[in-house]
This record gives structure tokens, sequence and C-alpha cells, in this order.
């Protein structure tokens, strides 16, 4: 089984990890665990290439994926859990879906900042979105 992590961060991806932790002892084998960090695109502005390289951005990605990762990359050390990390970037729900496709994987956990009913409805939620598009479970954690 593979199971793929979404994180950004925050301390509802904390909670994901945490919960996904307590949840490996239930499976008969250890699943694989892809840890996935998604950025977005830097919007491609007029004239910002004669100010900001694409080194200088690909280096932002890199930054803010190894600090958004770093916190889950933690706890799965901390209960000795074998993963992989990636970084992409692009719009965010389509491409952990796309890469969970890629990679076979059988579940998508993700936490949720748990906005609640009408938010969602004029907001959008990346996990509620990831969760419509995805054709596997996904379990959301609050």
């Amino acid at each position: 089984m593979k199971i793929l992590l979404a994180v950004d961060g925050s301390s509802h991806s904390n909670k994901a990890t945490e919960i996904l932790i307590q949840h490996l002892a239930l499976y008969k084998t250890a699943p694989e665990v892809l840890l996935l960090h998604v950025h977005l695109p830097v919007p491609n502005v007029h004239g910002m290439g004669k100010v900001i390289s694409q080194e200088m951005i690909d280096r932002y990605y890199q930054e803010e994926s190894e600090e958004a990762l770093a916190s889950s990359k933690r706890l799965l050390d901390k209960a000795k859990i074998g993963y992989r990390s990636l970084m992409l970037v692009g719009p965010i729900a389509e491409t952990i879906v796309k890469q969970a496709e890629a990679d076979g994987c059988d579940l998508i956990y993700m936490g949720t900042r748990g906005m609640g009913g009408i938010k969602n409805v004029l907001l959008g939620s990346t996990a509620i979105k990831v969760l419509h598009i995805a054709p596997v479970p996904v379990v959301l954690v609050k």
C-alpha cells in the first residue's frame, strides 16, 4: 500500500502526520509513505525576468518546501517511519491528485483547516477539492 501525505507545514498538517503515524500500526505491512508539499507557481509578471531569475524562483520554491516539510519529517523520523519526500509546483489540489495517481497511491492523507460550512462554499478548500477529484480514498484530518 502507498499513502500520499500532503503537507504545508501548518499545525493541521502536523495533526494529519500524527494521525497517519497512529494508524500505520493498523496495517498488516508497513505502507510506503510519500510526503508531498505543493507550492503555488510564482505569477509570471511582465518584466519580472529582468529582476528575478528562474534560479532565484527555484531556490524560493526549495526553501519554502523544505520549511513546509520539516515538521512532518521530524515526526516521521521520530516514529521511525520511512518515507520519500517530494516538492512540486502547480495548482495544489490537482497536483496532489496527479502525483497520487502517478505514484500509484492507494490513499491520500491531509489536514484541513476546519473552516467549515458556508466558508468552504464561499472560499473553496484545497482539501474539499482533493476529496472531490481524487480517484482514491482521502483521509481529511481536522
